[in-house]
C-alpha cells in the first residue's frame, strides 16, 4: 500500500473507533470479511488450519494457523491496545447548574484534561439488551463540550492553573430539562433503545482525523495511542502468509491505560487462554508448550515519544527521535519496556526486510516515562519480547500527530515480523 492509502484507511479506521468496544469490533469485522473464521469462546473451536478471530468484550485476537504445524510451532505475536484516555459516563449522570444540562463523567487513564476543553464531542459505547445481545452506540455526531471559564473571569487563566477533575470537566449537552430544555437520561434512553437495560458509554472527540503541515506530511487525529499499532496489526495479520514456519498472532487488549488487569487487559487471561486452545487443538503437552514458547517472539507496540521542538530538554540528549526517521525501538533498563540485545536484531532484521530505518528510544534519566503490555504480558507468558511503536507528539491529547511516513513505516515493519 502507498502512504497515502494507508493514511487514509487509518483515518477511517480511527473515525469509526471511538472506543475500545468499537476498535474491536471493527477489526473484526474486517478479519470476517477477509476470510477469518470469528470464533466463540464459550464453543469448541476447529483444528484445521486457517484464519481465525475472537473477540471478548473490548479486546480482539486473530491468527493464521498454517498448514503442517505441530505442537512445538512458535508464535509470532503482535501486541496492542485498543483503548485510549478519555471519559466515561457515571450512572446517574444528570447534573443541573444555572440553566444547563450536563453529564456527570469520570477520567478514564491518563489524558491531558486542558486539551479536551472547548472540543465538539460524541456519545459513544456498549450496550446491552433485555435478551442479552450487545450492540455498540455511537451518536456519530458532536452533542457535548466541556466549557473554558472565559479570560474575563480568570485573568490567571495563561499563568497555569488545576484542573479539578470532578467540579471542571463535565460536557454542556444542553440546557436544563427541568426548565424547557432536553433531559439528557430520557434523552439517551430515547437513542439506545427501549430493551436497553445496561450501558458502557464514553463521550470522544467528534473531530475528524486531519492531514496538514505545509508538506502534507503530518496526521492530527485522536486516539493515535494506540490505534496505530491496532491498524498495522491489522494490516500485517492481513498479509501474512498462511504457509509459514510460525503462527503469526495480533493480539490487542483492553485498559492498558489503567493497568491492564481485567479479563480483557494483558495482564488478565484472554492470550494465554487463546494460545492454550491453539496448542491444545494441535496436541502440544507442557513441555511442548514450553518449547513453542520460548520459541515465540512477542512485538510489543504501542505509541512513543519524539522530541518536543518546545521542550527539547524532557529528552535524552543523545537518543532524539525525528518525524519521518521509522518507528521506535524502546528501551529501558528498568525494564519499563522489554528490549534487549536479541529482540532489537529481531526488530531489525523485521525493518531490513521492509525497507524502512528504525530510531532507538529512551527516557532522559530525570522522567520515568510511561510504560507497556510488554513487561505484562511477557511476565505473564515467559515469551520473549521487544518493545516498539511509532512516534508521536502530544501524547494522551484529544489530538495527537504522527509524520505519515512513520505511520507507513510501523506498518512495513509490523508486516515483515509477522510474516
Amino acid at each position: 500500500m502507498t502512504v497515502d492509502a494507508i493514511v487514509s484507511e487509518f483515518a477511517q479506521f480511527v473515525t469509526q473507533s471511538p472506543t475500545a468496544f468499537h476498535a474491536a469490533a471493527v477489526t473484526r469485522d474486517r478479519l470476517v470479511a477477509a476470510g477469518f473464521t470469528e470464533l466463540d469462546e464459550t464453543e469448541a473451536w476447529p483444528t484445521d488450519p486457517g484464519a481465525y478471530v475472537v473477540v471478548r468484550d473490548g479486546a480482539v485476537i486473530a491468527w493464521r494457523l498454517p498448514d503442517g504445524a505441530a505442537p512445538t510451532t512458535p508464535f509470532r505475536i503482535l501486541g496492542a491496545h485498543t483503548d485510549s484516555p478519555g471519559f466515561r459516563i457515571k450512572p446517574n449522570p444528570t447534573v443541573r447548574v444555572g440553566g444547563w444540562e450536563q453529564l456527570n463523567v469520570e477520567v478514564y487513564g491518563g489524558p491531558i484534561l486542558s486539551t479536551w476543553f472547548d472540543r465538539d464531542l460524541r456519545i459513544t459505547g456498549r450496550v446491552v439488551h433485555d435478551d442479552g445481545t450487545v450492540t455498540l452506540f455511537d451518536t456519530n455526531e458532536a452533542v457535548a463540550r466541556i466549557p473554558n471559564l472565559a479570560i474575563h473571569l480568570d485573568r490567571g487563566a495563561n499563568e497555569g492553573n488545576t484542573v479539578d477533575r470532578q467540579r471542571h470537566t463535565l460536557p454542556v449537552v444542553g440546557t436544563d430539562g427541568s426548565a424547557g430544555g432536553t433531559d439528557v437520561v430520557e434523552w439517551l434512553r430515547g437513542r439506545l433503545g427501549a430493551t436497553a437495560v445496561s450501558w458502557d458509554l464514553f463521550v470522544a472527540d467528534a473531530q475528524a482525523p486531519a492531514r496538514i503541515g505545509i508538506d502534507r506530511d503530518l496526521l492530527a487525529s485522536g486516539r493515535m495511542d494506540n490505534l496505530t499499532s491496532v491498524h498495522a496489526g491489522l494490516r500485517g495479520i492481513l498479509e501474512a502468509p498462511a504457509d509459514s514456519d510460525h503462527i503469526p498472532v495480533l493480539a490487542a487488549f483492553d485498559h492498558e491505560e489503567i493497568g491492564s488487569s481485567s479479563p480483557s487487559g494483558a495482564g488478565g487471561p484472554f492470550l494465554e487462554d487463546v494460545l492454550g486452545r491453539v496448542q491444545e487443538g494441535l496436541g502440544a503437552d507442557r513441555s511442548e508448550r514450553a518449547r513453542a514458547f520460548r520459541a515465540s517472539w512477542l512485538l510489543s507496540s504501542d505509541a512513543g515519544h519524539l522530541v518536543h521542538p518546545n521542550h527539547a530538554e524532557k529528552h535524552d540528549p543523545t537518543n532524539r527521535p525525528r518525524p519521518g526517521g521509522g518507528p521506535l525501538l524502546k528501551i529501558s533498563a528498568n525494564q519499563r519496556y522489554m528490549t534487549e540485545a536479541k529482540g532489537e536484531a529481531v526488530f531489525a532484521a523485521a525493518c531490513a526486510t521492509a525497507g524502512v530505518a528504525y530510531q532507538p528510544f529512551v527516557n532522559v534519566n530525570t522522567i520515568p516515562g510511561g510504560s507497556t503490555i510488554g513487561p505484562i504480558a511477557a511476565t505473564r507468558l515467559g515469551i520473549p519480547t521487544v518493545d516498539i511503536g511509532v512516534g508521536l507528539l502530544s501524547m494522551h491529547s484529544a489530538r495527537e500527530l504522527v509524520h505519515v511516513d512513520d505511520l507507513a513505516a510501523l506498518h512495513g515493519a509490523v508486516a515483515a515480523f509477522l510474516a
